[in-house]
């Protein structure tokens, strides 16, 4: 895909924004737009997780503010949880960055999660590689910070932000490998709350033990836009997005995409009223329910 640019190098979100479109909801022609898409590999794909309440979103605006110094052209692509009960979403992303929701360099595109509960689906993998076709020099990935999500980001991610608050001290030692695994580097966000010095001590000692070199670990009071700019100059490094664990996570990601595949003939709303109906029956199985439909 190559969208169209105006006079002024800029790019035309329209456009864009049709092409995301298709894809998310499977349109027609979705399977040849992918097919067709060449990547500018100097287009880091960053993810940026951590728990609820972590304050992502103002942190992703402020890194914004940064990058937008450099005249760069940025998309954002913010992952709002589904409910697993009538499947809508909060799309709330859209709101928290309001002040740049009419920048010219800075395309935003919130995402449901589908009903994964991990956080990203096989639709966010795909839409993230729309965007990283699309002219852009950054992509940001923001995920909603619950269950798999921490995790199954680094798969399409070339740089993970791991975002804590010292809140979380107590918990500390108890942070899973996974998250150690994936991180290329840790925030800790709202460091002017008691404890975050602390925090950052503590973190620092368990990603010691756990890691041969020792990974960044950034303070940042991102609602005073303080501490960003490191944080900036880190993801601007040279060579940084070389990701060593590109083998695992892109067969990571073919599986998801697999499991798209072959999952796409079941309706979810069908099955909750195949199930309603299947459970009148005093002798349901839920195993022998299952074989139905596989």
């Amino acid at each position: 895909m190559k969208p169209h640019q105006n006079t002024n190098n800029q790019l035309d979100f329209r456009v864009i924004a049709r092409a995301l479109t298709v894809v998310e909801n499977d349109l027609k022609g979705s399977g040849a737009l992918l097919k067709s898409l060449k990547f500018d590999n100097n287009c880091p794909v960053i993810g940026i997780t951590g728990p609820p309440g972590a304050g992502k979103s103002t942190l992703v605006n402020g890194i914004i503010d940064i990058l937008l110094k450099d005249e760069k052209k940025i998309a954002v692509l913010a992952i709002d949880p589904t409910s697993p009960f009538n499947f809508g979403s909060l799309l709330g992303d859209r709101i928290r960055m309001a002040s740049h929701f009419n920048h010219p360099d800075v395309f935003i595109r919130s995402l449901a999660t589908r009903g994964s509960l991990g956080g990203l689906s096989a639709k966010t993998i795909e839409m993230a590689d729309v965007l990283r076709a699309s002219g852009f020099n950054y992509v940001l990935i923001e995920t909603v910070g619950v269950g798999q999500s921490e995790i199954e980001v680094a798969g399409l991610a070339d740089i993970t932000l791991v975002v804590l608050v010292p809140e979380a001290g107590d918990e500390i030692q108890h942070i899973k490998s996974g998250l150690m695994e994936i991180a290329d580097a840790f925030i800790i966000n709202k460091a002017d709350r008691e404890g975050a010095d602390v925090f950052a001590n503590n973190l620092k000692k368990i990603i010691g033990q756990n890691q041969d070199a020792q990974l960044p670990v950034f303070k940042a009071i991102a609602s005073q836009n303080q501490g960003l700019d490191k944080i900036a100059a880190f993801i601007n490094q040279p060579n940084l997005k070389q990701n060593n664990r590109r083998k695992l996570l892109l067969t990571e990601k073919v599986y998801k995409l697999i499991q798209q595949k072959m999952m796409s003939g079941i309706d979810k709303k069908k099955l909750q009223h195949d199930i309603a109906e299947a459970l009148i029956d005093s002798n349901f199985n839920l195993y022998s329910f299952v074989d139905t439909y596989v």
